[in-house]
């Protein structure tokens, strides 16, 4: 072993260590490791920011918006709407998830197939009051499951499959892989479905101020008009909507007449709904029951990059709206300014939004243009709450978006365009198109998490480039010429799980696949079963979320630590082998 082998075991090691520990921050941990291996010689300077322009921190980001806008087309909840009446303990949700993703994994990329289903996840893990580090983990890796399942379902066994056509002279067809693959994805399902209790209770890593100040009673006004689905429908059925999180407090007709909000009460059109709730309540309740919220006038736009926004403001103790109405102060006319909510500690409002007399204290949710609005609130006295992305007042669109994503992963899949691309290039549409505004896509990235990679991804590069990596192929080429074949297909695999984590799943595979091949050679047996060995090792990083895309996708969303992923994905791994070694024996004979 030379010395800079040596230093580059130590740095990643030492990097494992403070990792688990959890001290200091993951992401800070990641840069002390960039600029130890820059001090020790093992990563050049002019290369040590390569990694923030590598493929899967361009993969992570542009997922994490996609996921977003795809969240706010309100799909998620229409799928949720459908499905929780019949769905309820946590136990059978992450089934019904991780099956979905792991199905969807096997034919379009994995990664994609996880954006998707996130929202759905917090969702799910909303209306049945868990925490959603139950659901997204195992979602991930129900999607390295599901890719393993398919040629074009994962990385690795694509290159698998050139080289066994290189060695061979044939290489893997699409459905080669199906057999081992989908008795790995069913095992690891059922496994998922019990095994997530041992996940701890996480919190998002990044919960900001915002959620924190978050109002829950808010009241707003609108009106059934002729295209609304749930003119003629109950008010219980409108409130369904919303999973019950919004209520129907005074229902106002034509002739102003106050109808009692009782549940069986039917709506007709024209009627005012006095609706209470929280914003995203409040907004789930408009958009799906196609709703028109009373909030005046449509606020200009003078530039192109100027974007209307609604944001939560505390009236202040010189605020000119103490003692008025919205109409009364002509908040439009004089500030620019929709109201579209009001809060008011200890007392639930039935008047109409407009004529709600304001007092010192009350909070507001204001659109405007979010150029203007920090000084349109000066003016008004009111002190903003942390900026949240409320869509209440905002128009959803649901078509153009999900169009988008399934372009993208269209593309991805017959090989037009290469991921990394496919996904930057629908994140760019999701912005122009207004599917995710454009202060909300810089909120949507887990910035940490993308420091950590960039950092790591030259670190990792090291162990290549001194030689590390080979000395770890020789040293399992020594230990696995004198085992049977079975216990030669376990180390192989084994090894590609333990490696992948600190190369690339590709990278993994460049290097154990010749392996793969000489250890077959040397024991007299085809490599086909070696060879699908690599491809399953490559693809099953269970045991860290710097190794697999998916991983690192729901760590800041999770709130999960580096070493939770152990927890869940130790005893997974060993599944994983105990299932895939007598499986690839009986599907690929060695002999």
């Amino acid at each position: 072993m030379t010395i800079d082998q040596g230093l580059a075991f130590a740095i990643v090691i030492g990097a494992m260590a403070l990792f688990v520990w959890g001290r200091p921050r993951y992401d800070i941990v990641a840069c002390l490791a960039l600029l130890a291996s820059v001090a020790a010689g093992l990563v050049k300077p002019d290369v040590a920011f390569s990694g923030f322009s590598d493929d899967i921190v361009i993969i992570v980001a542009s997922a994490l918006v996609v996921s977003a806008a795809i969240a706010q087309t309100g799909l998620p909840e229409l799928v949720l709407q459908r499905t929780s009446r019949h769905v309820r303990s946590v136990q059978i949700q992450v089934l019904v998830l991780v099956a979905t993703v792991t199905i969807l994994s096997a034919f379009v990329k994995n990664v994609g197939a996880l954006a998707i289903m996130i929202p759905l996840a917090f969702q799910m893990a909303k209306r049945s009051g868990a925490s959603a580090s139950y659901f997204l983990m195992p979602m991930s890796f129900g999607a390295l499951l599901g890719g393993l399942m398919t040629q074009i379902g994962t990385s690795p066994n694509i290159i698998v499959s050139r080289v066994r056509g290189e060695v061979v002279g044939t290489p893997f067809s699409m459905f080669d892989f199906t057999p081992v693959g989908a008795a790995l994805a069913a095992a690891g399902v059922l496994f998922l479905m019990i095994a997530y209790r041992v996940l701890p209770v996480r919190t998002r890593a990044t919960v900001s101020l915002d959620e924190a100040l978050a109002v829950k009673k808010y009241v707003t006004e609108a009106e059934v008009v002729a295209e609304s689905p749930v003119a003629g429908k109950t008010i219980s059925e409108l409130q369904e909507l919303s999973h019950d999180e919004a209520k129907v407090v005074a229902i106002l007709q034509r002739d102003d007449q106050r109808i009692v909000p009782l549940p069986d009460a039917v709506l007709t059109v024209g009627d005012t709904l006095i609706l209470e709730g929280d914003p995203h309540a409040l907004e789930r309740i408009v958009s799906a029951g196609k709703l028109r919220l009373e909030s005046g006038h449509r606020v200009p736009v003078a530039e192109p990059q100027q974007e209307i926004g609604s944001i939560e403001a505390v009236i202040g103790l010189h605020s000119p709206l103490i003692g008025l109405s919205a109409q009364a102060s002509a908040l439009f006319e004089r500030f620019g300014v929709n109201l579209l909510a009001v809060s008011r500690t200890g007392e639930r409002l039935t008047e109409r939004l407009g004529t709600i007399m304001l007092r010192l204290g009350d909070v507001m949710v204001l659109q405007g243009n979010l150029a203007y609005l920090p000084d349109r609130l000066k003016a008004l006295d009111c002190l903003p709450l942390a900026e949240r992305a409320l869509q209440l007042g905002k128009a959803r669109r649901a078509l153009l978006p999900v169009l988008i994503l399934v372009v993208a992963m269209a593309t991805t899949a017959f090989g037009i365009l290469p991921v990394p691309i496919a996904f930057f290039g629908a994140a760019v549409l999701m912005v122009l198109t207004g599917a995710v505004g454009f202060r909300q896509v810089y909120q949507t990235i887990e910035w940490p998490i993308i420091i950590m990679l960039g950092a790591l991804i030259p670190v990792s590069e090291a162990l290549r480039t001194t030689g590390a990596s080979d000395l770890i192929a020789g040293w399992l080429s020594h230990l696995a010429s004198g085992l049977p074949a079975y216990g030669a297909l376990a180390l192989i695999l084994a090894a590609a799980m333990m490696v992948t984590p600190f190369l690339n799943n590709a990278a993994t595979v460049l290097v154990m696949a010749p392996i793969a091949v000489s250890f077959s050679d040397s024991l007299g047996y085809r490599p086909d079963a070696f060879l699908m060995a690599v491809a399953i090792g490559a693809g099953s990083d269970f045991l860290t979320p710097i190794g697999h895309q998916c991983n690192t996708l729901v760590m800041g969303p999770g709130g999960y630590r580096f070493g939770d992923y152990a927890r869940l994905g130790a005893p997974l791994s060993l599944l994983v082998i105990v299932v895939a070694v007598p499986a690839l024996i009986l599907v690929w004979p060695v002999r």
